[in-house]
């Protein structure tokens, strides 16, 4: 991989006059990656690190470093476990669920894995994961419209309660209230959780077959939601108060994970196009060049880098998106030697 930065002042000592100030890079990393991994959840580590599943060729997990050198880690995996969803633990470690595998694994900085199976329910398929707010980490069964809870000494329950069966449970995000919330794909409704398991559903105000895909919590005190299929964003508040945002949103974007920047705003992957941006009143502004064609973004976290990351599993790459150079002019040059 070859790698060109020119820096300020070496410019400067070779008498050319670098233009700075807010620009937008996009940077797509590959070497390393194994091919047809299809990379799918990405975070932040405690090792200042972004952490990738590759749940397809490869089954394994991957760091890459915020100058972009890729390490993956297959071993302690079991075979065709499909890790899918990934965060970081309040025991600094990594934890991803393994959608093929039915189990929930935890994954050091270092690359070992314990996989923890027992109280996980037979066809559960596993979505997404986050920390909650209690220490433990809650995920997303998909299969069997369940929210699980797993200590991070690996005991596990599941709650089904007051969950609407084939819901088809997605993401999860930890909550500004001490709750659990959780979207529900074919329902079309958010739910909230909490660490006692009793669940409130809610979907006033969300369109109809709009399905609820990624969630996360603003800066604003509120949850943030992706609509798959009607291409909106939508906020909902902690007493279940939901408002749509369509305006400025690219059509057919197909809107499907979010998080929040290190700007304040919300970040959200368009499937399609690339990355767009929502702030806490509603403003939309869309990002649609430097994206690799196919290049298909699923899920976004924001970096160590005050960048936000993102997955690429058409094309096998990891991307870097960059708001504001100031004291940096890249040549992006990334060919693997």
């Amino acid at each position: 991989m070859n790698r060109k930065y020119y820096f300020v002042a070496a410019l400067l000592a070779l008498g050319i006059a670098p233009i700075v100030g807010r620009a937008q890079a996009v940077r797509e990393f590959s070497c390393g990656i194994t091919p047809s991994s299809y990379p799918h959840g990405i975070a932040l580590g405690a090792d200042g690190n972004m952490w990738f599943t590759q749940p397809a060729n490869g089954n394994s997990v991957g760091r890459i470093t915020p100058a972009g050198v890729v390490a993956e880690f297959a071993s302690g995996i079991s075979a065709a476990a499909q890790p899918f969803g990934i965060t970081a633990g309040p025991d600094n470690n990594l934890w991803f669920t393994e959608q093929n595998g039915n189990r929930v694994a935890r994954m050091t900085t270092a690359g070992d894995v314990t996989e923890f199976g027992s109280g996980i329910s037979p066809n559960a398929f596993l979505t997404e994961i986050t920390t909650g707010p209690d220490g433990n980490l809650w995920f997303a069964e998909q299969g069997g419209s369940r929210i699980g809870r797993i200590t991070t000494a690996g005991v596990v329950t599941e709650f089904s309660t007051g969950i609407t069966p084939n819901s088809g449970v997605t993401g999860v995000s930890a909550g500004p209230d001490g709750n659990v919330w959780f979207t529900e794909y074919d329902h079309n409704a958010i739910g909230r959780i909490t660490p006692a398991g009793v669940v409130t559903e809610f979907t006033d105000g969300i369109t109809s077959e709009s399905s609820p895909n990624g969630i996360t919590a603003g800066p604003d005190g509120n949850l943030w939601f992706t609509e798959a299929t009607q291409n909106h964003i939508g906020r909902i508040t902690t007493a279940g108060v939901v408002t749509e945002f369509s305006t400025g949103l690219t059509i057919n974007a197909k809107t499907l994970s979010i998080a929040v920047g290190p700007d304040g705003n919300l970040w959200f992957t368009e499937t399609f196009y690339g990355l767009g941006r929502i702030t806490t009143a509603g403003e939309v502004t869309n990002f649609d060049s430097g994206f690799s064609a196919s290049a298909f973004l699923t899920s976004i976290a924001a970096g160590p880098d005050n960048a936000l990351w993102f997955t690429e599993p058409q094309i096998d790459r990891i991307g870097k998106f960059t708001t504001y150079l100031s004291d940096i002019i890249f040549v992006d040059s990334f060919d693997c030697s």
